[in-house]
């Protein structure tokens, strides 16, 4: 006989004692839901040739799968995690921590009504466009600010206000792509301007540029390669020079930024290979396009600076609707650029950039107190030099000094490693031959005992 016959069916299982408590917990039609998922779950098992698990004849045994199935609908998909990988801006995990001022922010903004579109100077309709736009110019020397909901989107609105139906001339090697296999190119293509390229992969000169300017030229392009280096026979045009010869020839210069960076790299003990804000805009870009999740250290926004008009523009685009923050992001974003007021004050309040300052000292001692807590708990925890990285498509070349907690399990590391991301809460960790590795660079000072206490707890699952 086959097994799947014998399965029971739903009317029997929910008036069987056994689901009384569940049917006074949850609606019917959701237990009987949860009810089906249990049934087609074992139904596959015993498709596979599985034996039937023990006590699955029995009521009770189903009320036990129907409520682990009701209680992993309840738990949210999105949870936090620590993040032990030592990568700062780490994409898959979010990216940049909020400062505290952001998260206060956040809350305050949420919690009740507020004046995303209304001015209450004049008592009438205002625009959620405004809210960051003083910060964002003090901040940078631009003359206007347009915030959207990431990067690609202000790329894609600039090009579609700037160059639709037009030429927008790029770099062949400037051409990247981005997290999640999204390209420049393909953007271009999406925002309606006819890309032009110009040069080789390796070596593009001035004379590329200026040979391709032409009357369909709407504008020049320039895209920091901020995720990866060329080295070896490579020239590349610098912003300084397409500057000049973008308004020689009455175009404008859009600069694809990326990171966002605020602060002088050499204050968070970077090298000085990536520009900053205020950098972008002195070489002559007339707009900027920037994160606000990755250097900057805030939430995902799409930062366009530059000259008044040209924003103006963008902000009267009616892709700009399709493309706008929430009022949470704005107050957010709106918080962490008032903490740089005070550069000392942002290096040790903006989550992302007081890991990157973090000295070797400090991780070292870090390391050797979280290693002292697990040996306590049984855990044969072990220090070690390693390597930090700055993560987010930023500093790709740049490795950070750290000091690493290495665990080496007898049963081998992925065990381990799974036991910790599926654990409460969860931990995302580095593997390296046989050892799982721990950096605290990226674990608040303040999450150690819980990451002690979790890392012990899979340690003995």
């Amino acid at each position: 006989m086959d097994p799947r016959r014998a399965i029971p069916g739903i009317d029997f299982l929910l008036g069987a004692p056994a689901f009384a408590p569940l049917l006074r917990e949850a609606p019917r039609d959701r237990l009987v839901a949860a009810a089906r998922v249990v049934q087609d779950t074992l139904r596959h098992t015993l498709a596979a040739g599985e034996p039937s698990p023990a006590g699955s004849s029995e009521p009770e045994w189903y009320a036990a799968a129907v409520r682990a199935v009701l209680e992993q609908w309840r738990r949210p998909s999105l949870v936090p995690v620590l993040n032990a990988t030592g990568v700062v801006l780490h994409t898959n995990l979010g990216r940049a921590p909020l400062p505290a001022a952001a998260l206060a922010a956040i809350a305050e903004t949420a919690a009740g009504y507020c004046n995303l579109e209304y001015d209450l100077e004049r008592g009438e309709r205002g625009s959620r466009y405004e809210h960051c736009v003083a910060l964002l110019t003090r901040l940078t020397g631009a003359e206007d600010a347009l915030v959207v909901n990431n990067t690609a989107a202000a790329l894609v609105l600039a090009l579609n206000t700037l160059a639709l139906g037009r030429e927008a001339v790029v770099s062949r090697g400037e051409l990247v792509e981005i997290g999640g296999e999204f390209r420049v190119a393909e953007i271009m293509a999406r925002s309606g301007a006819i890309m032009r390229e110009v040069g080789a992969t390796n070596r593009t000169h001035e004379r590329d540029y200026g040979d391709a300017i032409g009357p369909g030229t709407a504008v020049l392009l320039k895209v920091h390669r901020s995720n990866f280096r060329l080295s070896g026979f490579v020239s590349e045009v610098s912003p300084e020079q397409l500057a000049l010869l973008a308004h020689e020839h009455g175009v404008p210069l859009l600069y694809d930024l990326g990171s966002g960076l605020v602060l002088d790299p050499a204050e968070l003990g970077l090298p000085g290979e990536e520009p900053t804000l205020a950098d972008a805009l002195s070489a002559g870009a007339d707009l900027v396009a920037a994160s606000g999740d990755k250097l900057l250290g805030g939430p995902q926004a799409g930062i366009l600076l530059g000259r008044r008009e040209l924003v103006a523009s963008c902000r009267r685009n009616p892709l700009c609707r399709a493309l706008r923050v929430d009022k949470l992001t704005l107050a957010a974003l709106a918080a962490t650029l008032a903490v740089y007021a005070d550069p000392a004050e942002a290096k040790t309040q903006v989550p992302a950039l007081a890991m990157l300052a973090q000295s070797l000292a400090t991780l070292q001692q870090r390391a050797s107190r979280i290693a002292a807590g697990l040996q306590a708990g049984g855990v044969p925890a072990e220090t070690g030099p390693g390597e930090s990285r700055v993560g987010g498509g930023a500093f790709p070349e740049t490795s950070l000094p750290t000091c690493l907690v290495r665990l080496r399990p007898e049963a081998g590391a992925a065990p381990l490693e799974r036991a910790l991301r599926t654990g409460s809460p969860p931990i995302i960790a580095r593997i390296r031959d046989a050892e799982v590795l721990l950096d605290p660079r990226t674990v608040p000072e303040a999450d150690e005992p819980r990451l002690i206490a979790a890392v012990i707890g899979a340690w003995r699952a």
